[in-house]
């Protein structure tokens, strides 16, 4: 089967290839508002070897860039949330066909709503992420069936003082994750929404530990 065309793929999207063929490919997954280039200095700086795949969201929310709609804040709109989701499971595999990456070595790290659809590629597409870092996710839904994500690495990191997230639904996520087999590592900030350097700091250090 030929590979299909980066124009094929079906995200505007950003690519960088990583050092050499043994290193792995962070999949970066902006928050909203942001797009193709806003997470590449930090894949930067997470993974410095590491190849970038860095998709734009498909959904426009007063102009803004996202991965699915949303009902209203925090109140997700399921049945596009699925959808969406598996139009990026489906990006990720062509991509990684067409850019020659291996396939199981993705490793996503989202942030805000692309942490949330990172984290339902999780819940509804077990395996195709070998790992996952997500900064400020909420609990996207609930699947029918659990998956199995035995083997799969999650990082979540989540402010004390998040005006969007509540502390109780990120430890519902992480319950959640744990629950049907990942290995999960959730650190607290004090601070809010945004990213902080702490935040950057942990999770290189995370990353730096896992066998990818």
């Amino acid at each position: 089967m030929t590979a299909p065309d980066a124009t094929d793929l079906g995200f505007v999207h950003r690519f960088e290839p990583g050092a050499s063929d043994d290193d792995p490919t962070l999949l970066l997954l902006h928050g909203t508002g942001g797009d193709e280039n806003d997470l590449v200095p930090l894949g930067r700086a997470l993974a410095p070897g590491a190849a970038l795949l860095s998709p734009r969201g498909q959904v426009l929310e007063n102009g803004m860039p996202r991965f699915f709609r949303r009902l209203a804040e925090g109140v997700f709109d399921i049945p596009d949330l699925v959808q969406r989701t598996g139009d990026l499971a489906t990006f990720i595999e062509r991509a990684t066909a067409h850019y020659g990456l291996h396939p199981r070595r993705v490793v996503a790290v989202g942030f805000s709503n692309g942490a949330n659809v990172a984290a339902s590629v999780l819940l509804l597409r077990p395996g195709l992420l070998r790992a996952a870092v997500l900064f400020r996710a909420m609990v996207p839904l609930e699947p029918d069936v659990r998956p199995d994500l035995h083997g799969t690495a999650v990082f979540l990191a989540a402010g004390r003082a998040d005006p969007i997230v509540p502390a109780a639904n990120t430890e519902r996520l992480a319950d959640l994750l744990a629950a049907a087999g990942a290995d999960v590592t959730l650190r607290w900030h004090p601070g809010g929404h945004s990213l902080t350097p702490g935040d950057v700091s942990q999770a290189k250090g995370w990353l730096d530990g896992q066998s990818l």
